[in-house]
């Protein structure tokens, strides 16, 4: 950030009196401007064993496979961003379950919450984000040609937690 978005004058990063992180003060109305992680929401949606995974239309990554997640709106909880986010990548309607993950993306800022989801039934299709949206047998998942380091963290401990019948909640820090 380099000017105040409430006055348009240039900010100068210091630590405020009371603070004990550095953060963008305006030099001319003294406004402190945080900035805070993002929260992406998402879920590995299963139908009848086959897990629903998206080939993304958009960069980054575009051309990977990854399950539906996006960016959480104001307004919205992380369950209705979650199905949301399915609705709009995979045109599909999903039951939100239990917390699956949470990844720290540290050098992004962002914090990714994803969720078990399952479809009632394999209605499913292309949104504007994605190439091409298929169930997959666990097998099948195309792992060298998953997105983002999140995504492979969600889908192998929900197969892993399949495996042995219970749904635990993992975390994961990447730098």
């Amino acid at each position: 950030m380099k000017h105040c978005p409430t006055c348009g004058n240039t900010v100068r990063y210091r630590i405020p009196p009371g603070d004990q992180r550095e953060r963008a003060v305006c030099s001319e109305c003294g406004q402190i401007h945080y900035q805070n992680p993002r929260i992406i929401a998402g879920c590995v949606v299963e139908h009848a064993g086959l897990l629903l995974l998206c080939r993304r239309a958009i960069e980054p990554r575009r051309g990977y496979w990854t399950h539906p997640a996006g960016f959480m709106e104001l307004g919205e909880t992380l369950q209705h961003a979650a199905a949301r986010e399915t609705r709009e990548e995979a045109l599909a309607e999903v039951q939100i379950g239990s917390m699956l993950t949470v990844t720290n993306v540290l050098h992004t800022g962002q914090v990714h919450i994803h969720f078990r989801g399952t479809l009632a039934e394999p209605v499913f299709g292309c949104g504007t984000e994605s190439l091409d949206v298929k169930l997959f047998e666990e097998s099948r998942i195309p792992w060298d040609e998953i997105a983002f380091q999140s995504v492979e963290f969600s889908l192998r401990r929900f197969l892993e937690d399949r495996r042995l019948g219970r749904e635990s909640l993992h975390f994961l820090d990447i730098p």
